[in-house]
């Protein structure tokens, strides 16, 4: 092998597969509803902003500079997501004004805020595990809004009940109970002690422009890289994933709730 081949090799096995860069949500929202979003939260001038489970809070910066005086702070685990998050936020001018920090949001004490985000998230704020989790969870949004403020909360549902077929086809262990209908969540909502002022839902197109973006970059490295030390594990990896999303493709939805809180 010569000097030229070993340097092609070393570049070749230590360059890993891209991470979610073609996504700029990390789930199901296009533009025009983030835009849509963004102007319903902001109606009501929040001040301070909570993001729980915030990835790398592109909704929250979104909000940040739709509402000047506002003050945020995104809560989640993922380090590399935080680190992006923050990126962005100096990027955009938003450095002051955004917080991102590595911390769990169960039992948090970060509230009451003005507004909060929690989309795909519900679970990092209750003990109980899945789907027993939810109700535990809307109890803390209500505790971590402000009198005055709104919720965004973004949850599962059923569109329709999975077949035993389709359920095998998804995550592990996966049962009809893992998630409600609409009808059945918004009645949880309300039991927890809101009002639902906006009740919208993730189309196909969404789902199908998150779910090949989630993709999308392994599958161009992969196809690139078929011989990689890391081919192996990734192909499996995509595989099974796209296998799953086949499965729950037009049967798993994802609401977006905008809540008030009752006096």
């Amino acid at each position: 092998m010569t000097d030229t081949d070993t340097d092609t090799h070393s570049a070749s096995t230590s360059a890993l597969p891209p991470r979610l860069t073609r996504l700029t949500f990390h789930g199901p929202l296009s533009e025009a509803r983030a835009q849509s979003l963004v102007r319903r939260l902001t109606r009501t001038d929040p001040r301070t902003v909570l993001d729980i489970g915030c990835g790398w809070g592109e909704l929250m910066l979104r909000v940040l500079e739709a509402a000047p005086r506002a003050t945020g702070v995104g809560v989640d685990l993922n380090a590399e997501d935080l680190a992006r998050g923050r990126r962005n936020a100096e990027a955009r001018g938003l450095a002051e004004r955004a917080r991102f920090v590595e911390e769990s949001a169960t039992g948090t004490s970060r509230g009451p805020a003005d507004l909060v985000l929690c989309v795909g998230s519900s679970h990092a704020l209750a003990a109980a595990e899945p789907p027993g989790h939810l109700a535990e969870a809307l109890r803390e949004l209500r505790r971590l809004v402000s009198d005055d403020g709104r919720v965004l909360l973004g949850e599962g549902f059923w569109q329709r009940p999975p077949s035993a077929a389709e359920l095998a086809g998804m995550w592990p262990e996966a049962a009809v109970s893992d998630h409600h209908d609409l009808a059945a969540l918004l009645d949880l909502v309300v039991a927890a002690g809101f009002r639902p002022e906006w009740t919208e839902t993730a189309n196909l197109d969404e789902w199908e422009e998150f779910e090949s973006a989630y993709q999308a970059d392994a599958e161009v490295w992969l196809a690139r890289n078929p011989g990689h030390p890391l081919a192996d594990e990734t192909r499996e990896r995509l595989d099974r994933h796209r296998a799953q999303w086949m499965s729950y493709r037009g049967v798993l939805g994802l609401a977006y709730l905008t809540l008030v809180p009752v006096l």
